[in-house]
């Protein structure tokens, strides 16, 4: 597992940043949706909406279009995790003339494509219009002007996209926000020609471990019990798991870790909001109580702090 250290005070992180121009768009034609809620075999799925409800997905939206005014244009840890993923192109042989890129941290895997996977036309879909319009409105920088680039609303757990219609099916930091994950990668191989690729960055369950930690403290400190406040996320064992259920051959799995160093935990929380990171169970408490929030902020002050005063905040991603 690698480990990578870096501060989100600073606007560089050893990563060469672009951004997309102005390319002509279409729409798609939707498809049937599958869940997989009630079967243990990923093979047997059923044509109706997930049963599973962990997560609000119409919270998710909201929060994904209030981060499309918040994204900050040179966030280091977007940047580098979209980097790490897009790289793996570079390791396959075949070209990807039809590229579907889902949710997350779209702009960011435009921006760094610059002719990886010799793709010729780039469907970019989220459940957000707000965050399309913004990758859109931010294509006139970009160097990938021969990419045809197409804008879809759509929800990854009700994929829109014909079966058997893209070369390369690709997410960043998206898909840990579906209810129904083996659904959702289900789907995307369905949307996969045949020797197609799948290509997925989630956060995995070390991700914010010392703000968890923080929470927990506060909460039995001052309320006397817990409530969930960090969304719950998959462990490294069951990422494999997940591949192999979908149906996907030769499934491999990188585990990567960094650790984003900030001036307080007040940081934190604005970059997970300008990231569209922050929490959307459905089981969760709506009232944060304002000295629970300051007893959070220094018990990870006090726990977690380095010499110069900053506090560390890990993300796992697979």
């Amino acid at each position: 597992m690698r480990r990578f250290l870096f501060s989100q005070t600073s606007c560089s992180l050893l990563r060469r940043q672009r951004r997309p121009k102005d390319i002509p768009h279409r729409w798609f034609i939707s498809s049937t949706s599958f869940s997989t809620a009630e079967y243990e075999d990923g093979d047997a799925f059923q044509n109706s909406p997930s049963k599973v409800k962990i997560f609000d997905r119409h919270l998710k939206r909201t929060q994904r279009d209030r981060a499309a005014w918040l994204l900050r244009p040179n966030d280091s840890f977007v940047h580098a995790v979209a980097e790490n993923l897009v790289d793996r192109l570079e390791d396959c042989k075949k070209t990807f003339p039809t590229a579907l890129c889902l949710g997350g941290s779209l702009q960011a895997v435009r921006q760094m494509l610059r002719g990886r996977g010799a793709i010729q036309k780039f469907i970019m879909m989220d459940t957000s219009y707000d965050m399309l319009k913004l990758c859109k409105s931010s294509q006139r920088d970009s160097d990938n002007e021969n990419i045809e680039t197409s804008y879809v609303v759509g929800d990854e757990e009700f994929l829109a996209i014909k079966e058997s219609s893209v070369d390369l099916v690709i997410s960043c930091l998206g898909l840990h926000w579906t209810n129904d994950l083996p659904g959702a990668m289900i789907q995307c191989k369905l949307a996969l020609k045949p020797d197609g690729l799948f290509l997925a960055a989630i956060l995995g369950g070390e991700t914010l471990k010392e703000l968890r930690i923080a929470c927990t403290v506060a909460q039995m400190e001052r309320e006397g019990g817990i409530s969930p406040r960090v969304s719950p996320l998959a462990q490294v064992r069951d990422a494999g798991n997940l591949l192999t259920r979908a149906g996907f051959a030769l499934p491999g799995v990188d585990v990567d870790e960094y650790v984003v160093r900030y001036n307080s935990a007040l940081d934190l929380i604005e970059h997970l909001r300008a990231m569209g990171e922050t929490n959307a169970l459905l089981q969760r408490t709506n009232i944060l109580k304002r000295e629970t929030a300051l007893a959070t902020a220094a018990i990870y002050d006090s726990m977690f702090a380095a010499e110069d005063g900053t506090i560390p905040a890990t993300f796992q991603h697979m």
